[in-house]
Parts: C-alpha cells; structure tokens; sequence
C-alpha cells in the first residue's frame, strides 16, 4: 500500500501546531499589508491581521508561490509516494486551479482535490482523506470521494458590519450606507464555490436564529437528518472570540448531543467580511 501524504492551506483553520499534531502539512496563505508580505500562522497571528485591518491598512490576498508549493511537494515527495492536495475552494481564490497545473508535472504522484470547501468545511475534508487512508484508499481514489462529496456540506456567515463588504466592492457604498442606517445584519452562504447572500436580518439574535434554522434545514433535507451519527457540525468567528462563546451555548441547546469543533474563519475570507462575523457550519459524515 502506497504512503500517502496530506496537504492543505491555511483557510482550513488548520494552524501549523495542529498540523504537526495530525500528521499534515499546511502552507500558509500570504497576505501583502501595505507593501510587505506575511504568511498566516507564521509571520502573521489573527491578532495582528486584525490590528492591520482596524487600522484601514490595505490588505490584499494572495496564494502560495508555485515555487513554495513545489517544494513542499518535492520535500514530502521523499518520504512519500502520493500526496492528496487539498486547497481552498476554486472558486474563492486561483490557488486550487495553479495546484492542478502544477500537479500535471508529477505523473499522478499529486493529486489536488476541488471540492470547494474552505475554513471549517475544508478542516473536514482533510481529516475525512487521513480516514480514506486508513481505509486502503489510494490518492486518486481519495481525490474522487471527495469531490464527489462536496456538496455535502454548508456554511452560513452573519456579519456584523457593511464595511469590509463595501470596502472590498462587493455591495455599492449606497447599499451598505442603507444597510448601516437599518442596521440589517446580513447573512451569507457558501455551498459549493460561491460566497452568497442568503438573508438580512434585522438584529443579530434573529441572523443567529435564521443560521441555527438553515443548517437545521440542510441536515434533515439534504444531509440526511439531524443527527451526530451522521453529521458534523461545526462552528468559526472573526476576532469576537466572546461573541462566538455566546453563539456557540445557543447552538449546543439547539442541537443537543453534538460534539461542535470552533475555529476562527480563515483569513482570506475575514479581509472580506472584517470582525465580529459568526458562522455555523455542518458536513455529513462520509
């Protein structure tokens, strides 16, 4: 049996402590603040991104180097005869699509998943590929089972504020300028590559209800039922860890019995939404 190696990206919330402690590899996502370069969870912590971002500095997202995404492979190449490459979603960053071009070069020693998942999702497809491999599975044979299982999976994000948003150009300055005075509370939706709109609400206690509601919704109507034998729910914030202690007591009275995993959301999407943003998140279980 081939020896299998895990590879992901810093949008799985997985950091580099983690990583070693499972037995992965991470590469950190690079971020340019102003004119410099910092790579998530080893030159730059959540605290100082956030101290960047309450600043007005300029933070714009990237993807790894070719280069650094070789070497790794070729590092782990050494020990290991495959490697599964998990990314972030295809359709939140060119990273996943440069992985495959990259993957042609290893005459089917890599293989990179797109499954469109990111932040909590993602974390699950890499411990579901660790399970794979304990299930005799080959690399390619992970690759599929995970594609094929992609949309067994949602996210919903509330905001806190309009401004990230607006700042980023994904709404008009007027939309969020109403939004603000309404004080609407909007909530958003990732299933499958796309971030989407999913709902507005009025405050946050009624965004937090419509989120507990929808993944309510997707376990009995599309995962299967809402159950811990067969789903994963999970949770992840931007900044307020107290805010995300508060959501998470409601969601555990919500969903009795489950055991909730809680991380912050990656980067890469906190740029875009800024701090004080709750998510809750579920997979069924493969």
């Amino acid at each position: 049996m081939s020896k299998i190696a895990i590879v992901t990206d810093s949008n799985s919330g997985i950091t580099q402590a983690q990583a070693k402690e499972i037995g992965i590899s991470v590469l950190p996502m690079p971020f340019m603040i102003g004119e410099e370069t910092y790579y998530e969870d080893i030159t730059l912590t959540q605290e100082e991104f956030y101290k960047h971002l309450s600043d007005g500095a300029s933070v714009v997202t990237s993807q790894p180097t070719p280069e650094s995404v070789m070497n790794l492979w070729d590092s782990l190449l050494k020990e290991y005869d495959e490697i599964v490459h998990i990314p972030m979603s295809s359709g939140l960053s060119g990273s996943c699509q440069s992985a495959l071009m990259l993957s042609e070069d290893y005459e089917g020693k890599v293989q990179v998943v797109n499954n469109q998942r990111i932040s909590v999702t993602q974390r699950q497809s890499v411990l579901d590929a660790l399970e794979l491999i304990k299930r005799g599975m080959n690399a390619a044979q992970i690759k599929d089972f995970l594609e094929q299982d992609k949309f067994n999976s949602s996210i919903y994000i509330m905001l806190d504020t309009l401004y990230y948003l607006k700042k980023g150009g994904r709404i008009t300055p007027a939309a969020a300028a109403l939004g603000t005075i309404l004080r609407l509370k909007p909530v958003l939706q990732i299933q499958g590559d796309k971030l989407d709109a999913f709902a507005k609400a009025r405050t946050a206690s009624q965004g937090k209800t419509m989120m507990i509601n929808a993944i309510r919704n997707d376990m009995n109507n599309r995962f299967g039922g809402c159950s811990p034998d067969n789903i994963y729910l999970s949770m992840a914030y931007t900044y307020d860890r107290d805010a995300a202690g508060q959501f998470r007591a409601e969601v555990e009275e919500a969903f009795p019995g489950f055991d909730i995993n809680m991380d912050p959301l990656s980067l890469s999407v906190s740029c875009h939404i800024g701090p004080g943003s709750l998510a809750v998140a579920c997979c069924k279980k493969i």
